[in-house]
């Protein structure tokens, strides 16, 4: 079905805010912006596109939907629910407490220290600095919403000049030999693993056609990782989870823990591809024609987490992804 990582989402509560961080601050592009009024909520996908290529299309233009649900790349979805900028009390929780799952995401940069000043200069918060802690040389900033943004040195070898380039989104898994099969079913190869005393870390991508990934144990994984341009999905396995039947990750939509929503992926067929993963396991959440957005699905990975299956090129001239369900004439 040619699963392609297209988006991972967060709520977001003020989008002004949001798309200043990312936007002005990381340096994505606003690819398009989607808006619902009719159900109170506003999509934002920003993604890091090469630092020469300009992108010209206005966000909501009919051709701005088209390269968004055609691109290769892989973009941040920001969700804003209507009223929560005006709440003071409002905010949404941005993971990495007791059972969490999602625990960030990540931007590559050439120095950690150089873009850290730059940030830290800016008035953006840091959780970690890159000299503190046991772990030089890596850093953590907060986002408007709290959600933990790490920053990792690229590799030397890395061939592109952005400032920040998307590189990662992470994931707690309870079991590493259900949750890496489903994830390379879906196109993913696997780049990297790191095995410590108490824990291990495994990153996949859906690499550029051509592309060739070394043995994910050698010392060459480290290094083909962080020249990516595209982003990895990052899976954190802490050891002996997978031996607690009574063990699970929040997923990040619970109700009182709302944040991370999903990550989505293109396909050709949506129907065929939600036959495949159910054959994998999956249960669903949505089904391509329940509600009244026909079309989409959202499946579960092994740890509950919401997939997203998108129709590649969607169903009409402006590459919508969906139809809606025709309501009775009064």
């Amino acid at each position: 079905q040619k699963f392609s990582w297209q988006q991972t989402m967060l709520r977001v509560k003020d989008p002004v805010k949001s798309l200043s961080f990312y936007r002005d601050t990381m340096g994505m592009t606003l690819i398009d912006k989607l808006q619902f009024p009719d159900m109170k909520f506003d999509l934002y996908f920003l993604s890091t596109l090469p630092a020469n290529e300009k992108y010209e299309l206005e966000p909501g233009s009919d051709a701005a939907h088209r390269y968004l649900w055609t691109m290769k790349g892989t973009t941040l979805e920001l969700t804003h629910n209507y009223g929560t900028e005006t709440d003071e009390a409002f905010k949404y929780h941005p993971g990495n407490q007791e059972r969490d799952g999602f625990g960030h995401v990540a931007f590559n940069c050439n120095d950690v220290y150089t873009s850290s000043a730059k940030l830290e200069a800016a008035g953006i918060s840091f959780k970690k600095k890159p000299d503190e802690g046991r772990m030089k040389g890596l850093a953590f900033v907060f986002d408007p919403d709290g959600y933990w943004v790490e920053l990792v040195k690229r590799s030397s070898s890395a061939k592109f000049e952005n400032e920040f380039n998307l590189s990662q989104t992470m994931l707690r898994i309870k079991d590493p030999k259900k949750s890496i099969p489903f994830y390379q079913a879906l196109g993913m190869t696997l780049c990297r693993e790191v095995h410590m005393s108490d824990f291990s870390l495994y990153f996949l991508a859906c690499l550029p056609e051509g592309t060739q990934a070394p043995d994910p144990k050698s010392e060459e994984a480290s290094e083909f990782v962080k020249s990516l341009f595209c982003p990895v999905l990052e899976l954190t396995h802490n050891h002996g989870t997978e031996n607690d039947e009574t063990f699970s990750h929040f997923s990040g939509n619970e109700a009182e823990r709302k944040g991370f929503g999903h990550i989505g992926f293109l396909v050709e067929d949506v129907e065929a591809s939600c036959q495949a993963l159910e054959a994998l396991g999956s249960s669903f959440v949505k089904r391509p024609m329940d509600g009244t957005m026909k079309g989409l699905a959202f499946a579960k990975d092994p740890d509950g987490y919401w997939i997203e299956v998108i129709k590649r090129g969607g169903y009409d001239d402006k590459a919508t992804p969906f139809w809606r369900e025709a309501q009775p004439s009064a």
